[in-house]
C-alpha cells in the first residue's frame, strides 16, 4: 500500500497538472476557439488546424519539447533553421501559373503597390516601442503570405514568432471578410464594372524561361531571399518545363501536405502562454491588420491610377491581389467584380498581381533583411 501511495505521489507531483497555469489554460482556449474557427467556419482549416492544436501541445507543461530530442525539437527546428518556408514556396510555386504576370506585366507594378502596408506597418510598431528588427518582422504580415513572415521572423525577431505566424495566418484566411470593404471604399461603381480584354496567350518558352531570370536576377540583387525565389522557381519549373510530371506532383502534393503539417504545427509549438500573452502579442496583431488594410489600400488606388493612365482598360480591383494569399485575393477580386457586373471576369487578370504578390512581398524582405540584418 505504501508503495502505491508513493507511486501515486510521484505521478501527481510529476504530471502537467502541477505546473499547469492560468496562462496555459488561456491559451489552450485560444487553441480551441481556433480550430472551431478552422473546423466549423472554414477558415483555412489546413493551416488553422495544426496551429491551433500545436498550441494546445506547446501549453501542456513539462513535455520538453524544446530539450529532449525527438519529433517535435525536430519541428522545432525546421522552423527555427528556416527549413520549411522555402520548402512551401516550392509547393507553391508547382501550383502557381506565371501566365497571366507574364501576358500583362505591369500588374507587377500592382504587386509592388500592395507592399505599402508593410512599410506602413513597419512604421506604425516603431512608434509603439518595438525596435526596427522587430518592426521589420511584424511589417511583413501585411504581404499576407504566412511563410514570408515566419522566415523573415525568425532571422528578425524569432521571440515574436508565435504572434506575427498567427496573425499572418488568421489574416490570410479572412480575406474574403476584410478585402471587400476596402475594395468598395476606394472604388466607384462604375470602375468596378469595367471589363478587361482577355489576356494574350503565353508560350512554353515564356513560361520556361521566367523562373530562371527571375531567380538570377532577384537572387543577385537580393541574396538573402535567394532560398525562398529560388525554391519557388523551381517548383515552377517542375510544372512548366513538362517533363518533370513527377516532382511536379511530388512537390504540389505529398511534400507541401508534409511540409504544411509541420511548418503549422511548429508555429502553434511557439504560441507558449509565457511568450504569447503579453501586450505585444495585442499590439502585433493590430498592427498586422493595419499592414493588410494598408496593402489592399495601395494595391486598389495604384489600380485606379493605372486605369486613369491607360483610359479605363483596368479595373482597379484586380489591385487588391497584389497582397499575395493565393489564390484566395484573386477569388475576391473575381466576386467583387460580378456583384457590380454579372458579367464580369476578373480571376485571370487579378492572378497577375496575386503572384506579383508573392513575389514583391519575398523582395521587401529580401530589402529588409538587406537594410537593417538579421538579429544577432
Amino acid at each position: 500500500m505504501d508503495a502505491f501511495v508513493v507511486a501515486l505521489t510521484s505521478v501527481i507531483h510529476d504530471s502537467g497538472f502541477v505546473a499547469f497555469t492560468w496562462g496555459n489554460a488561456v491559451m489552450m482556449l485560444v487553441g480551441c476557439v481556433l480550430l472551431y474557427l478552422a473546423i466549423v467556419k472554414g477558415f483555412e482549416p489546413l493551416l488553422l488546424s495544426p496551429i491551433a492544436f500545436g498550441c494546445i501541445l506547446a501549453n501542456v507543461p513539462r513535455t520538453g519539447f524544446e530539450t529532449d530530442p525527438g519529433v517535435m525539437q525536430l519541428i522545432l527546428g525546421g522552423i527555427k533553421y528556416e527549413v520549411f518556408p522555402p520548402l512551401i514556396f516550392m509547393g507553391v510555386g508547382a501550383m502557381t501559373d506565371f501566365g497571366p504576370l507574364i501576358a500583362n506585366p505591369k500588374t507587377l507594378l500592382l504587386g509592388a503597390a500592395a507592399q505599402i502596408g508593410v512599410f506602413v506597418a513597419l512604421l506604425g510598431a516603431m512608434l509603439l516601442g518595438f525596435n526596427v528588427k522587430e518592426a521589420a518582422a511584424i511589417g511583413i504580415i501585411g504581404g499576407a503570405d504566412g511563410p514570408t513572415s515566419i522566415y523573415l521572423a525568425s532571422k528578425m525577431a524569432p521571440h515574436l514568432l508565435g504572434a506575427i505566424a498567427v496573425a499572418a495566418y488568421s489574416y490570410m484566411s479572412l480575406v474574403p471578410l476584410i478585402q471587400p470593404p476596402v475594395m468598395k471604399l476606394f472604388t466607384s461603381k462604375k470602375e468596378r464594372c469595367i471589363k478587361m480584354a482577355q489576356l494574350r496567350t503565353v508560350t512554353h518558352f515564356e513560361k520556361v524561361v521566367f523562373p530562371i531570370v527571375c531567380t538570377i536576377f532577384i537572387s543577385l540583387l537580393l541574396p538573402s531571399v535567394c532560398s525562398l525565389i529560388g525554391m519557388l522557381m523551381l517548383g515552377n519549373l517542375f510544372t512548366e518545363s513538362g517533363c518533370m510530371d513527377r516532382l511536379s506532383d511530388t512537390a504540389q502534393n505529398a511534400l507541401m501536405n508534409s511540409v504544411t503539417i509541420m511548418l503549422a504545427t511548429g508555429t502553434g509549438l511557439t504560441m507558449k502562454a509565457e511568450s504569447f500573452l503579453t501586450i505585444q502579442t495585442i499590439e502585433i496583431i493590430c498592427l498586422g491588420l493595419v499592414a493588410f488594410i494598408g496593402g489592399t489600400a495601395g494595391g486598389v488606388l495604384f489600380g485606379k491610377l493605372m486605369c486613369i493612365m491607360d483610359g479605363g482598360k483596368t479595373n482597379p480591383l484586380i489591385g487588391s491581389a497584389g497582397v499575395s494569399a493565393v489564390p484566395m485575393a484573386a477569388r475576391v477580386s473575381q466576386i467583387v467584380g460580378q456583384q457590380a457586373n454579372p458579367g464580369n471576369f476578373l480571376l485571370m487578370h487579378a492572378m497577375g498581381p496575386n503572384v506579383a504578390g508573392v513575389i514583391g512581398t519575398a523582395v521587401a524582405a529580401g530589402t529588409m533583411l538587406a537594410m537593417i540584418g538579421p538579429a544577432k
